[in-house]
């Protein structure tokens, strides 16, 4: 059975992925809507966390187990693919091309949790979630012991500095200078090991919610998400919460805070004695949480187009983007209140091309 609070769930960090994304002015942001400059979070530092315990579940939520390692990796490297184009669109430069990004680490964390839910299933659920659960605590503790132990040729075992982690050394002997600073990516491949472990909590959440409490998962699911907050915030003691580095701590806090989000939406969705209001009022998430992959995509090629799009306007040379925000919102508010309402005009032009596809199910699948 499709879970609405899902689709809703992933339509609501959809939402704030294309707000976060999209300002009128990236000089005068809410600083909410920013990422942390390094440890720390805040709430635009879950958004992409979310996204992968979302993609965890709905592995879990279907038939991923039954699925071919050729149909796994496949759909994994779609996604992939999709995230290469989007990183060399429009003039696809060899040099400046950036091959980590978000569809890469997507597709990676795809594949991986796919292939190990096939591993951890079986007819018994409880053994299924054990087995999902200490899949996730491998990742999460391996790779925590890699950064904190782990010296890199010619640095130090436990720096966590941009330049000087064992993940951007990695980074560096793989890819060169395809990175998004040149000297490391926060999208990289070592994290990618702590960003699977985010994924299989996904998962474990899929398989509490459909195998072990079909009806009444809300409430262990809310538990278990506040226990998972409190899990990161003590972990945070030995290696802070860092989105960049995408440490063990961060993953655990932001796989909590998405499994106590998700389980408020299970609540209020799907239970039989949802109100009507709350059934429509999720709607316009839900048609952007079922096109979501599409959503993705378009925001960031349409976001590239009008930054790289010149205008001449009174003998002055700016992007299409400066021009729509200058000449349209930047008069009518406060530089802040300004550069939101751009972002919110982004999101609402785009809603109206997906719920006319929501409206005949036209979807895109990867």
């Amino acid at each position: 059975m499709r879970l609405r609070s899902l689709d809703a769930f992933r339509g609501l960090t959809m939402a704030g992925m294309v707000i976060v994304n999209n300002p009128g002015d990236w000089s005068t942001v809410y600083a909410p809507l920013l990422h942390a400059e390094w440890h720390g979070w805040t709430p635009t530092d879950l958004i992409f966390p979310w996204f992968l315990f979302i993609m965890g579940v709905a592995i879990a939520q279907g038939d991923r187990a039954w699925a071919s390692t050729t149909a796994i990796v496949r759909r994994g490297g779609t996604l992939v693919a999709i995230g290469l184009f989007m990183a060399g669109y429009p003039h696809f430069v060899i040099e400046r091309w950036r091959i980590p990004g978000v569809l890469f680490r997507l597709g990676l964390c795809y594949i991986a949790a796919a292939l190990i839910w096939r591993v951890c299933v079986t007819t018994d659920a409880r053994r299924t979630l054990t087995r999902t659960l200490a899949a996730a605590a491998a990742c999460l503790v391996g790779y925590w012991a890699l950064l904190a132990f782990v010296a890199p040729p010619g640095g130090v075992a436990g720096d966590l500095t941009a330049d000087g982690n064992l993940g951007a050394w990695l980074d560096r002997a793989v890819f060169g200078t395809h990175l998004w600073k040149q000297t490391w990516d926060p999208e990289g491949l070592l994290s990618t090991l702590s960003a699977v472990g985010t994924t299989l909590c996904g998962v474990a959440a899929g398989v509490w919610m459909r195998r072990l409490r079909p009806a009444s998962g809300a409430t262990g699911l809310m538990v278990a998400g506040l226990a998972g907050i409190a899990l990161g915030l003590a972990w945070s003691a030995l290696v802070p919460i860092n989105k960049s580095l995408w440490t063990s701590a961060y993953a655990v806090f932001t796989a909590g805070t998405a499994a106590v989000a998700l389980a408020a939406l299970h609540q209020a969705l799907d239970d039989r004695r949802a109100s009507v209001t709350a059934l429509r009022l999720s709607e316009p998430l839900v048609a952007m949480g079922r096109n979501a992959l599409l959503l993705f995509v378009v925001s960031g090629l349409v976001a590239k187009t009008l930054i790289l799009w010149p205008v001449e306007a009174d003998g002055i040379r700016l992007s299409a983007q400066q021009w729509v925000y200058t000449r349209m919102f930047q008069p009518l508010a406060t530089p802040k209140v300004a550069s939101l309402a751009y972002a919110l005009a982004n999101l609402a032009l785009l809603y109206v091309l997906l719920a006319w596809l929501h409206r005949r199910q036209w979807y895109w699948r990867a």
